[in-house]
């Protein structure tokens, strides 16, 4: 390593925030400038350390002391090049990843951890500054052509993967523009649009053509699609939302967190939706069900529509500090994390079980009868369960409900029906190696493997543009090789 002596020298150290009376009035990402300089010393802290965990720990497999070596002697150009040949969108990932990496780091043992997303972030800020990322026209076409549905960071993977290969890749999206999860899902205040804009500006230009207003299985017929394309990559994500079947969740004002999320990055987008669907927490007592990601986005936009409170509850535990010891190095810690919306102002609640939405004659949700509960091991079948805290029942006032418990599985009524592809017993595509029950069409992503994060859905997607490339061709695929500056390009 450059500075073998890095992790005793320095402490680690992130971006600061803007303050958060003046970050909630806009939607722009929340983070100060951070000295070039500094990220060069958060770089320095990689430690010599034999064996880098970090990269199992990432889905992606980034070869991250080699970038971070290359950071710290500066060498811009070659910390692109060794991050690129692992991720096609470190932008994405460096910006809303919650870091396995760093939960894998040596150091993390027994001092903070290097500081992986924030390096991977300035590395491909670099990268556009210094003009290094330029679009990569494949210089020989094989002649296939691959189409590829929903343009979510899986989609986007697969296709930019395919193209490297010399395919022809469509890419079809059923909302009007383009990007998925990525678009629609995440907040402006952790992923500004132009990042994504930006990047599809160059897949554009090096051959792949993205259509919107395009559902396959709908207005456009699953049976044409695989007629006309040597391949299909099936990419719709895991939409299906989890219910909350308790009485009174049909009463107006209780919403599934995601038509909360996308109806405001519409909003700011400057897209168009009938007013009466407005789904604003103006002035609204919010309560936001459910603990994860999800809902910490929805307590954030709550907080810029200018909600009158703002309620965060969990039906588990709640998360200890520091790792327990059953929960060591280098697993994933499960521990207490407070996001930067909840820093904005909330109350977060655990054990907490929803019994009823109560509401007023007009049918407006009005308020949310709850119980606190204790979780214990079931000791006949050794699994946890709870029980409900006599005395403890009590009406929460709620005027807006966001239900940000997840997915179930992707849609099945559409282009997984039409096409007659199985499923497993989870309710998810059933493949093997990402090809599905039918021979041309391919899967990825949580359409594939459930509900997961952003850094997964790109791994699985190039991972499902390999299976499909050598479909293709019949041959093994050049996308296995890490380095891949050699595909077929100009």
């Amino acid at each position: 390593m450059g500075k073998v002596t890095g992790f005793l020298e320095y402490n680690r150290e992130l971006p600061k925030s803007r303050d958060s009376n003046q970050r909630i009035r806009d939607y722009h990402e929340i983070y100060l400038e951070f000295r070039e300089e500094k990220t060069v010393e958060q770089a320095a802290r990689c430690m010599d350390c034999g064996i880098p965990f970090c990269h199992s720990g990432c889905p992606l497999g980034n070869i991250i002391p080699e970038f971070n070596d290359a950071v710290y002697e500066q060498d811009w150009e070659r910390a692109y090049e060794i991050l690129n040949s692992t991720n096609n969108f470190p932008e994405f990932t460096g910006r809303i990843c919650p870091a396995p990496c760093e939960a894998s780091c040596v150091l993390g043992i027994n001092k903070p951890p290097v500081a992986i997303e924030h390096i991977e972030k300035t590395i491909i800020e670099k990268a556009f500054e210094l003009g290094l990322i330029k679009p990569q026209i494949p210089a020989k076409r094989t002649g296939k052509k691959v189409a590829v549905v929903g343009s979510g960071p899986a989609g986007l993977a697969a296709a930019s993967q395919l193209n490297k290969a010399g395919h022809w890749v469509t890419v079809f999206e059923r909302d009007n523009r383009i990007g998925g999860l990525l678009r629609y899902g995440i907040p402006d205040f952790k992923l500004e649009k132009w990042v994504l804009d930006r990047r599809l500006n160059i897949m554009e230009e090096e051959g792949i053509v993205f259509k919107t207003n395009a559902e396959v299985g709908k207005n456009i017929n699953a049976g044409d699609l695989l007629e006309e394309y040597d391949a299909i990559v099936l990419c719709g994500g895991s939409t299906q939302p989890r219910a909350l079947p308790i009485p009174g969740h049909d009463l107006k004002g209780v919403h599934f967190a995601m038509d909360f999320l996308s109806q405001q990055n519409k909003r700011i987008a400057g897209d168009k939706f009938m007013r009466k669907d407005d789904i604003l927490a103006t002035d609204k007592h919010v309560i936001v069900i459910g603990g994860g990601d999800t809902g910490s986005d929805c307590v954030g936009t709550s907080n810029r529509h200018g909600a009158r409170s703002v309620t965060q509850i969990e039906l588990l535990s709640k998360p200890p500090l520091n790792r327990p010891e059953y929960n060591p190095w280098p697993q994933w810690p499960m521990i207490l994390r407070t996001s930067s919306s909840h820093e904005e102002g909330c109350e977060r609640h655990w054990s907490i079980l929803t019994k009823e939405f109560t509401g007023d004659k007009k049918g407006n949700v009005r308020g949310l009868k709850v119980v606190d509960i204790e979780w214990e091991v079931n000791k006949e079948t050794n699994k946890p369960a709870f029980m409900e805290i006599e005395g403890t029942e009590r009406e929460l006032p709620c005027d807006l409900a966001l239900l940000a418990i997840g997915f179930v599985h992707p849609e099945h009524d559409g282009v997984l029906n039409q096409l007659g592809i199985d499923l497993d017993d989870q309710g998810n595509v059933k493949d093997k190696n990402f090809q599905t029950s039918l021979e041309k069409v391919f899967s990825a992503g949580d359409m594939r493997r459930g509900q997961s994060l952003v850094v997964w859905a790109i791994a699985e997607g190039r991972e499902a543009a390999i299976s499909t490339d050598k479909f293709l061709m019949q041959e093994e695929s050049i996308l296995e090789a890490r380095d891949q500056s050699f595909l077929r390009v100009d």
